[in-house]
């Protein structure tokens, strides 16, 4: 039924951008123009200030959490493929609890056991856990492979990939090991306070375009912006990776 769904969208020629595909390219562009997002590297002002305490500081990783999922385009623009096709809350839900439980799972057992990675290249897969979505989307694993992959899984599965993410992050800030858990703990809380701020922006600006005939008209399109914007997060993470050898 969702391929042939799409069949009817692609007959649709784009006569003009929709909103939603107007949103996608300007964050395409950002991802282009910003070089904190080029090297998704801590900003040194948070970095220094970390760097400079020491002990239980939960209001200020709060905000740093909360920030970093805020900014972080690639945790945004994946969300925003999760939940483009859900319409009930209690659907919503249980995708965004499952991506919460992966994230926070790995980010806090990465800190701590100090797994670390090369953060160009996990962030290279955390791009290509956009494309895949996209595709999904698409409906093009069943026109290609004629099977549909449990999207629960796979939603699980990238959450615990963007984990490992923001675990490389977080060791970036180089914490002190005094107050470590709790710091982290309310870190990660920040992180689901500002997850939950970006499905709340995105779930508006949802609601609003599916009451129009743009959101039948454009899905499609949409989805394929978003999957350009993962391949150009890749690009961009495999080059960083690449010159700072």
């Amino acid at each position: 039924m969702l391929s042939l769904y799409f069949d009817r969208l692609r007959a649709v020629p784009w006569a003009r951008p929709g909103p939603a595909m107007t949103t996608l390219l300007v964050l395409a562009l950002l991802l282009f123009t910003s070089a904190d997002v080029f090297a998704h590297a801590v900003t040194q002002g948070d970095k220094g200030y970390i760097q400079e305490i020491s002990g239980v500081h939960l209001l200020p990783f709060t905000y740093l959490g909360a920030k970093h999922m805020m900014t972080g385009y690639d945790h945004i623009l994946f969300l925003l493929g999760v939940i483009f096709f859900l319409y009930k809350l209690q659907h919503i839900a249980v995708y965004v609890s499952l991506f919460a439980i992966g994230h926070s799972t790995t980010m806090v057992l990465g800190v701590y056991y100090n797994i670390g990675m090369n953060s160009y290249l996990i962030d290279a897969v955390i791009g290509f856990s956009v494309v895949y979505k996209a595709l999904d989307n698409l409906g093009a694993f069943q026109r290609w492979f004629g099977v549909q992959p449990n999207t629960k899984a796979a939603t699980l599965i990238f959450g615990l990939i963007h984990g490992f993410g923001l675990a490389t992050k977080i060791q970036e800030y180089e914490i002190s090991p005094d107050g470590l858990v709790p710091n982290l703990l309310a870190f990660n809380v920040g992180v689901e306070v500002g997850q939950l701020l970006a499905l709340a922006v995105i779930l508006i600006g949802m609601s609003f375009w599916r009451r129009t005939a743009g959101f039948t008209r454009y899905a499609y399109s949409a989805n394929v912006v978003m999957m350009s914007a993962g391949f150009i997060l890749v690009g961009m993470q495999l080059t960083g990776y690449f010159v700072s050898q």
